[in-house]
């Protein structure tokens, strides 16, 4: 994609000047939240919707003001868009058919699609639509999609509509099928979990430009911008200045609302004193009680809330100096509680903040 934009109706932008490569045979991810301009991406990819500015090139071939039919890619939409009045077997085909393959040619190919995404073809391929699951329509619409062997495979969304168990057992036989093929998947989400749990690469897309591209790893340990830190998973974010910068480390200036300032240590990598920044701490890095006590960063306060999630309580807990930090403390013991109004030390090392762009 070279300096995609796509303008509707000469005064909406919904995709502004953007520019990236997808690696050959990976699961790339385009990530963000409803109205950022994700999907509208990979419609111009697909030919669905054509560029105001910009060029799409596949495989080195420029495919800009190719129609969808001949730019070698298929696509899996949210609504799945299966024809009712066709069986299994009649959906899955479509395409070779409108494209005049023979017909024992057809059969053998939507036989082979339909045993790949482990639906037997001889049990479903005369089922009607109306008869198959929410999991295996899903089934249905990739093997549809797969079944005329594109370079590029474009999956719009396609676990919205499921319940949370089968959404996640989707995602694990999609990754795992992807990597059986090694096509190029590219993929539209706006769940951050799904895409962190199946991306080789991941494009942060927000309002229309993207944010920041990476692997899983570097998205969350590692985010660029702000609005990264705060969409990927959960952060504690501290605006601040910086005071000084020594040894590897800056201490910086967070003025709280409630009682002035509260001064902490991040990496100082790059940083000059009177800079302004943003920095992000997972609430996962956070140490209560007398783990706190060994961090660089260690303060004082009290809990003003707790939410039990499973694994984990998460503690929102008022500091001394003022300002709010949240924190997950595992759960090791069925019954582990921090009651609200409990005194705790809390802490981290500046090695697990992240100074973001300001």
């Amino acid at each position: 994609m070279r300096g995609l934009t796509k303008v509707f109706d000469e005064t909406v932008t919904a995709v502004n000047d953007v520019s990236f490569g997808i690696e050959k045979g990976s699961f790339f991810t385009l990530l963000g939240p409803s109205g950022s301009g994700k999907s509208t991406i990979l419609r111009m990819i697909g030919g669905l919707e054509k560029p105001t500015k910009g060029r799409v090139f596949i495989g080195g071939r420029e495919v800009t003001e190719l129609p969808p039919y001949e730019r070698d890619t298929s696509m899996v939409f949210q609504s799945l868009a299966l024809f009712p009045h066709l069986n299994v077997a009649g959906n899955i085909g479509f395409g070779l058919r409108m494209r005049k393959w023979p017909k024992d040619q057809i059969t053998k190919r939507v036989n082979e699609a339909l045993d790949l995404v482990e639906l037997p073809h001889r049990k479903y391929g005369g089922r009607k639509i109306t008869q198959l699951s929410g999991g295996e329509r899903q089934r249905v619409a990739l093997a549809r999609a797969l079944v005329t062997e594109p370079r590029v495979l474009l999956l719009d969304e396609p676990f919205g509509a499921l319940d949370l168990k089968l959404r996640k057992q989707m995602q694990v036989e999609t990754k795992k099928l992807q990597r059986r093929l090694g096509l190029t998947f590219i993929f539209v989400t706006h769940d951050q979990e799904e895409a962190l749990t199946m991306s080789n690469a991941i494009g942060v897309i927000n309002k229309g430009s993207v944010e920041q591209m990476g692997d899983s790893k570097e998205i969350y340990e590692h985010p660029a911008t702000k609005f990264v830190a705060g969409f990927i998973g959960e952060a504690n974010i501290l605006r601040g200045v910086v005071q000084t910068v020594a040894d590897a480390e800056a201490i910086v200036t967070y003025e709280t609302k409630e009682k002035g300032l509260l001064q902490f240590r991040v990496p100082g990598d790059s940083l000059v004193a009177g800079q302004s920044v943003v920095v992000s701490v997972r609430p996962e890095k956070i140490r209560i009680g007398a783990d706190a006590d060994n961090c660089a960063n260690h303060f004082e306060g009290t809990v003003v809330d707790e939410v039990y999630i499973g694994l984990a309580s998460r503690l929102t807990i008022q500091l001394d100096q003022g300002g709010r930090i949240v924190a997950n403390v595992q759960i090791t013991n069925i019954g582990d509680s921090v009651p609200i109004g409990t005194r705790v030390r809390v802490g981290w090392d500046p090695a697990n903040s992240t100074v973001v762009r300001a």
